[in-house]
């Protein structure tokens, strides 16, 4: 026998798949977790080199959390996405969710982390309010407005006024002319949430003569009050007279100017005057590392004041950060970019008809001028439950203009909505819905809802990255909403 013949064939060990081996006594799993990713410095990591995984979470921006499926850090802001990595093409993000699942918590997380980085984060609004002591500690402004609180006059030119003095010659005329505007829109809002509707076309003009007039009659130095402009309308100067075609008829002049005279009497004798028709208490400091105009002070059943104090504070803060890069233009001030937040952006919408062509006009050109934002409500439904088609679809561009959308838990029916803008995934729609189911009957008193801290981001139509909050102990001592919620030390005993 030849010793080719003689030798044993052995038999091939089998070697397991993916999930472990198969056949008869082998075994496999149903499923396999996927391997939680780090990332590190060469200088960290550098005995693993080469055998590293590469992950999609983006990682340009502010730490946000970390990826729900690999455990990987997900960073991001609009501004850093805008500016730096180039994944927008619009630095605004739109906020959906419903209450208390920490859309605020996200917010100043980005906060303060574009602070670090030497954007100003400006807070223009804030109604509970979840982001006073956050500004406060990072040695920021905060204003409060409100009845026997505090004001803002919405006929001062502001920071705009000042910064057009200072630069002089066309580019401070054009600057003026933008403070022009910015105060005709401004007083338009609140004629408009004074009547329930909007203004007429012509009262516009009306209005838009008589500020002219009243700014060539005030002293330098010195602010017109809503007041004085009403005596402007009242006298009827010439070129008032001119834009309603009274041709010397003076009762034709009261006909055109008596509802417009009426809805300013409305503002200083109604729930808005105290407010709106004194001078500013304080003025928003262009130097401050952040702002936050605290409107907490204002009852929540005051629905017309809030939507006010939120519109002025709008006006205030982005003519601000107009008056701060004019400044930068010319030379007289450093270059600095900022974060705006609108919180409870249904608030205002929901003041009058016709007010959401004032949101839009005071927010659709941030991207010129350097001023990223975060608008934040609860669902697409705030939107559809404005009165006019028109104010509809102008509210839903809110979304579709947006560069980045994160939504905390929401109804899967709020889900499908949000999906036709953004192009949502089944698997994305059940994922997101799941977070707002409520902890279980025999769950904690300490646990906490299971979809909250919890997010998904869309961005275009990639898929959606979806990632955990977790706060440091110093944000949780900054950031508690339910603080009139915890038992007194009474109640302890």
């Amino acid at each position: 026998m030849s010793k080719k013949s003689s030798a044993r064939k052995t038999p091939p060990v089998p070697k397991p798949g993916g999930y472990g081996w198969a056949g008869p006594g082998g075994g496999q799993v149903g499923h396999l977790d996927p391997p939680a990713l780090w990332r590190a410095t060469t200088v960290q990591a550098c005995g693993l080199w080469p055998f590293s995984a590469g992950s999609a979470a983006p990682m340009t921006g502010v730490p946000l959390g970390q990826h729900l499926f690999t455990g990987a850090t997900v960073c991001g802001d609009p501004i850093s996405w805008f500016m730096r990595a180039r994944y927008i093409s619009n630095p605004s993000l739109f906020l959906l969710g419903m209450p208390g699942l920490g859309k605020s918590t996200l917010i100043n997380r980005m906060l303060i982390g574009l602070a670090a980085t030497g954007v100003v984060p400006l807070v223009l609004g804030d109604l509970k309010p979840d982001y006073a002591d956050t500004v406060r500690a990072l040695g920021g402004q905060v204003l409060s407005i409100g009845r026997g609180v505090g004001g803002i006059n919405v006929l001062a030119p502001g920071a705009m006024g000042e910064a057009a003095r200072k630069i002089g010659g066309e580019a401070g005329r054009q600057l003026e002319a933008e403070t022009h505007g910015r105060v005709l829109n401004m007083v338009a809002a609140l004629i408009t949430i004074v009547r329930g509707r909007a203004m007429d076309d012509h009262e516009q003009s009306v209005l838009s003569a008589a500020l002219h007039v009243l700014r060539e009659r005030t002293p330098s130095g010195t602010d017109p009050v809503l007041p004085d402009l009403l005596a402007v309308i009242d006298e009827g100067p010439e070129r008032v007279r001119a834009v309603t075609l009274d041709r010397g008829d003076d009762s034709r002049y009261r006909e055109a100017v008596d509802p417009l005279h009426r809805s300013m009497l409305g503002i200083l004798d109604g729930p808005l005057g105290g407010t709106f028709a004194s001078r500013t208490s304080t003025r928003i400091d262009l130097d401050a590392p952040a702002v936050c105009v605290d409107i907490s002070r204002i009852g929540e059943s005051d629905t017309q004041l809030t939507a006010a104090a939120m519109l002025a504070a709008w006006s205030d803060g982005f003519g601000t950060v107009a008056a701060a890069h004019a400044l930068a233009d010319a030379g007289l001030a450093p270059r600095r970019w900022y974060f705006a937040v609108m919180d409870e952006l249904w608030r205002p919408l929901r003041a009058a008809s016709g007010i959401v062509d004032r949101i839009d006009a005071l927010t659709r050109l941030n991207r010129s001028l350097g001023l990223g934002d975060a608008k934040i409500t609860h669902t697409l439904k705030d939107a559809e439950a404005l009165g006019a088609e028109s104010d509809r679809a102008k509210a839903r561009g809110f979304v579709e203009r947006a560069g980045m959308v994160a939504c905390a838990g929401l109804p899967r029916s709020d889900l499908v909505d949000l999906g036709q803008v953004v192009g949502m995934s089944e698997r994305e729609i059940d994922l997101v819905s799941s977070w707002s189911s409520p902890p279980g009957w025999a769950a904690r008193a300490d646990e906490e809802p299971p979809g909250r801290g919890r997010f998904l981001i869309k961005v275009g139509g990639r898929p959606g990255i979806p990632l955990r909050v977790s706060l440091t102990q110093a944000e949780r001592e900054l950031h508690d909403t339910n603080a009139r919620w915890r038992p007194t030390t009474l109640e302890k005993q």
